[in-house]
């Protein structure tokens, strides 16, 4: 059975920051990404990192602010989130796909996680 099990979410405070952290297990996957779902919004990436070599990807929303890293021995996927301010406020999803078409899209990740939830206070 495939699980995302994500933790690290909680308050902060703005300029604050925040780890979010991603067990993954069942089986390994090509490529894992973060997504953030706001109230009454879609939800959108974040960020993505390839499981092999460690290329990355960013929205330019969080560019120089966070950092998407793994550590393959541990099966986990971290988000490193600094500079936070109450517009990063929403429900973070880890994702994960074995597929080798990379994406950034929500439809090219097969697994999901539960989310965390993440509020920035002014």
């Amino acid at each position: 059975q495939v699980q995302l099990v994500e933790s690290g979410g909680g308050l902060v405070q703005a300029g604050g920051s925040l780890r979010l952290s991603c067990v993954a297990s069942g089986r390994t996957f090509n490529f894992m990404g973060w997504f953030l779902q706001a109230p009454g919004k879609e939800r959108e990436f974040v960020a993505r990192i390839m499981w092999r070599g460690g290329t990355t990807a960013y929205a330019d929303s969080v560019k120089g602010r966070f950092t998407i890293s793994r550590d393959n021995a541990k099966n986990t996927g971290y988000l490193q989130m600094d500079s936070l301010n109450p517009e990063d406020t929403a429900n973070y999803y880890c994702a994960a796909s074995a597929s080798w078409l990379v994406t950034t899209q929500r439809r090219g990740y097969e697994y999901w996680g539960q989310g965390t939830q993440v509020t920035v206070s002014s």
